[in-house]
């Protein structure tokens, strides 16, 4: 029998009795980690065209956490990590185990594993590994779009995992093989294992507004991983020109002959690049998204995003909802 899956577009969130004076009031505290709490839930995409040092001082100032991505020499991460210090995340595949210990020493909080399909042996044993090299750093693994898959990072030792297989801006995952859980789904999915798990889930991929922010929370992420929207800010990795910024996925065919020299042999891109307009400053695209987010909650009766999980009552809608939502001077 066929499962049915849900975007962002396909559902809504029903309002709930609201006894929250001010939309000020609630609490946008969150886990990262099993054993990191952040201020606001919003994370950087830990991508070349994305996370910069100076966003990584803003993302702190905020009261996120940078995660740095992989895709550079080794000594301008050990910058990285001795500017920061304890403040930052580094990330790595699963065929870097020395840097990556040696980036740990290092002072880092922890590290993403960053693979596009995380389902497998090889990152069980690599998270493993890390585990007991240092049992006191933080492991986020990741990417997953299932329940058993989260399950499993879970009991190989991850301390949060990125769920999100094929909904980024930049991705081609999904129409190149065919694999892939709406987003939606795949959130709502993993969150009723990590209910029970009580490890973190990150919301990877999809978002465009605070919309979407305030849906990936309720259907039961700990944070968002944002990519697309703070690329585009100023203070992004981004090369810019003209006004524009480009973005790109690090399965694109532009970032991949830029890291390898070309595609691997036997393989195909499964991402793009494009140009976009630079949308302003990165403290505004938060100020957006965190202003919007309490909005929601307020909607949600909620003072917490846990409330608002607890409460959340989510209807199917159709295409004609996302039209009648929209502003309309006809």
């Amino acid at each position: 029998m066929l499962r049915k899956g849900y975007t962002f577009d396909d559902v809504a969130l029903v309002p709930q009795f609201n006894n929250v004076p001010s939309r000020t009031e609630p609490l946008l505290e969150t886990w990262l980690t099993k054993n990191l709490k952040i201020g606001i839930p919003l994370i950087c995409a830990n991508m070349d065209s994305a996370i910069s040092e100076e966003l990584a001082q803003i993302l702190i100032d905020a009261g996120s956490m940078p995660i740095f991505h992989r895709f550079t020499d080794m000594e301008t991460q050990k910058k990285w990590v001795k500017k920061f210090k304890s403040k930052t995340f580094i990330s790595c595949g699963i065929r870097s185990l020395k840097e990556t210990q040696e980036l740990l020493d290092l002072g880092a909080v922890g590290v993403c594993i960053d693979v596009a399909h995380g389902h497998s042996d090889r990152m069980f044993d690599y998270i493993e590994k890390l585990k007991k090299s240092h049992p006191d750093k933080d492991v986020i693994a990741g990417n997953v779009c299932t329940a058993m898959a989260y399950h499993d990072l879970v009991n190989a030792g991850a301390d949060a995992v990125k769920v999100g297989v094929g909904p980024g801006a930049a991705c081609t995952t999904r129409m190149v093989t065919g694999f892939g859980v709406p987003q939606l789904s795949a959130i709502y999915e993993c969150a009723k294992i990590a209910e029970k798990l009580r490890v973190p889930l990150i919301a990877d991929g999809g978002i465009r507004s605070s919309r979407d922010v305030v849906l990936a929370l309720a259907a039961g992420a700990n944070t968002v991983m944002i990519g697309n929207l703070f690329a585009r800010t100023d203070e992004s990795a981004a090369i810019k020109k003209e006004s524009m910024a480009k973005y790109r996925g690090q399965a694109s065919e532009d970032f991949q002959t830029d890291f390898y020299g070309g595609l691997k042999d036997k393989t195909v891109a499964e991402g793009i690049d494009f140009w976009a307009p630079v949308s302003g400053s990165a403290n505004d695209l938060i100020d957006r998204l965190l202003g919007g987010l309490r909005s929601g909650l307020t909607y949600g009766g909620a003072r917490s995003i846990k409330e608002l999980q607890r409460k959340a009552e989510f209807i199917e809608v159709t295409q004609t909802y996302i039209q009648e939502s929209h502003p309309r001077r006809t």
